[in-house]
């Protein structure tokens, strides 16, 4: 029997490692591909969004405080005018038609100690500076008409000098400064004269910052 040669042996050797190299090579890229096909198919976990944190405010917004209206009083808005006839109290004098622009009725026949009360007037938050008067005078008589809070006996706030007007429906409107007055407060018209005797004709007041 003739021996096979070493260079024979060594190329059949090494032709089976090669064999089993490359069965070996085609089952490890076999392998591979199913590892990858199945990494493919294998659903990817859902991307995580980072969330905003909402707050309660931002969840729900709360309605912000608004400043509140303003009143009549706080933003100065002029005062009504006051017909001298509405007075709740008339001591001493009386009404009759006017003959004035607008019609209705004045007050008369005001003496020395007579008075005039208005109650529950309300000046506001807005101090009142002035008073204007619509009044009327026919005689000789000088007298003062003075402007009193809460009670007829209190320190008068602001007065004026009552004189001839010429005639007693000649009528004029005369201002007299206040001391600030604001709040509500029951209003008194005193009148003082050196001498008795009707002196002056009252058709309205008026307020005024």
């Amino acid at each position: 029997m003739d021996q096979r040669s070493p260079t024979v042996y060594r190329t059949k050797s090494w032709q089976n490692r090669r064999k089993v190299v490359t069965v070996l090579g085609g089952a490890g890229l076999l392998l591979v591909g199913y590892l990858l096909g199945r990494w493919q198919d294998t659903p990817a976990d859902p991307a995580v969004t980072p969330q905003a944190v909402v707050t309660g405010s931002a969840a729900a917004p709360t309605a912000t405080s608004a400043e509140p209206d303003p009143s009549p009083s706080a933003s100065a808005l002029p005062y009504p005018v006051i017909q001298a006839e509405s007075a709740t109290e008339l001591a001493g004098a009386e009404t009759e038609d006017v003959e004035d622009e607008g019609g209705g009725q004045y007050v008369g026949w005001i003496n020395r100690d007579d008075h005039l009360r208005f109650d529950n007037f309300d000046f506001g938050d807005v101090p009142a500076a002035q008073v204007k008067i619509r009044m009327a005078s026919g005689t000789g008589i000088t007298g003062r008409l003075q402007v009193r809070l809460d009670s007829r006996d209190a320190a008068p706030v602001g007065e004026l000098s009552v004189s001839d007007t010429g005639g007693w429906q000649s009528w004029r409107t005369n201002i007299a400064a206040l001391q600030p007055v604001s709040g509500v407060h029951t209003v008194f018209l005193t009148f003082t004269a050196d001498d008795g005797g009707d002196f002056v004709n009252l058709n309205w007041l008026q307020f005024a910052h």
